[in-house]
């Protein structure tokens, strides 16, 4: 059985790629930390539209729960194989510099930059044996022009846009892409405190984007189809910043 994993999948962009992925046949690895209601809440929506799923709990910033929950799974699964991984968990605890502290540096670190490679490296194996796979990185337009008062998020960010670029050199030959997707303002819980409306004044389409136009982007650079494109940083942000 062909499965994605998506961290983060409990809600907002992670939910919808979960409900994408899974219409497009695909078991569905709903990673999750703590929320269990959302989490519950995105397996219902997946098997209520005819699709499979299930839940596998585990905090991306703790690299011994990576190692004992998703590798006991991946050892006890040889039968069914993660074709597809979207590394989409992440968090922000935004603050000037100058007052950052240490904790918000490191949580925020861990938790978007860490994450990739510890949970990466273990899918890999079997993308490398089998010579396929698709890994897509939920990045930010922080990780590509930095935010003031986000030099932790910023900083991971574009820690995961670099180690895209070089993976995807590294794995291009036994038919694994890496690419990564960089979202500007999308109607999530993270963004529910922002003015929308300010904001929409810098946006070219006057809007913030929907949850589910990331997750179509997601499934195009997942796809068989999408063969040729590796390395690269997909923006969708309504035309603010390329």
């Amino acid at each position: 059985m062909k499965c994605t994993l998506i961290t983060g999948g409990s809600r907002g962009i992670g939910r919808a790629i979960c409900i994408k992925m899974a219409a497009l046949g695909y078991h569905i690895l709903i990673n999750y930390k703590t929320n269990n209601d959302e989490a519950e809440k995105t397996l219902s929506l997946i098997e209520r539209a005819g699709g499979t799923a299930e839940l596998l709990q585990f905090d991306v910033a703790d690299r011994e729960q990576i190692h004992a929950i998703l590798g006991k799974w991946i050892t006890g699964n040889t039968e069914n194989y993660i074709e597809v991984l979207v590394n989409n968990a992440g968090i922000t605890d935004d603050s000037l510099m100058a007052w950052m502290a240490d904790e918000q540096w490191d949580s925020v670190l861990k938790t978007n930059l860490d994450s990739f490679f510890y949970v990466t490296r273990l899918v890999l194996n079997s993308m490398l044996s089998r010579k396929y796979g698709r890994i897509v990185n939920v990045v930010s337009l922080s990780g590509l022009k930095g935010l003031a008062g986000q030099t932790n998020y910023s900083a991971a960010k574009a820690g995961v846009i670099g180690a895209t670029k070089a993976l995807a050199q590294e794995v291009g030959r036994q038919g694994i892409t890496v690419n990564a997707l960089a979202p500007g303002f999308i109607k999530t819980d993270m963004t529910a405190d922002l003015n929308e409306k300010e904001l929409n004044a810098f946006i070219p389409v006057k809007r913030f984007g929907l949850p589910e136009e990331v997750a179509y982007a997601a499934a195009f650079l997942a796809s068989p189809e999408a063969a040729y494109i590796t390395g690269q940083v997909l923006s969708v942000n309504g035309g603010l910043y390329s």
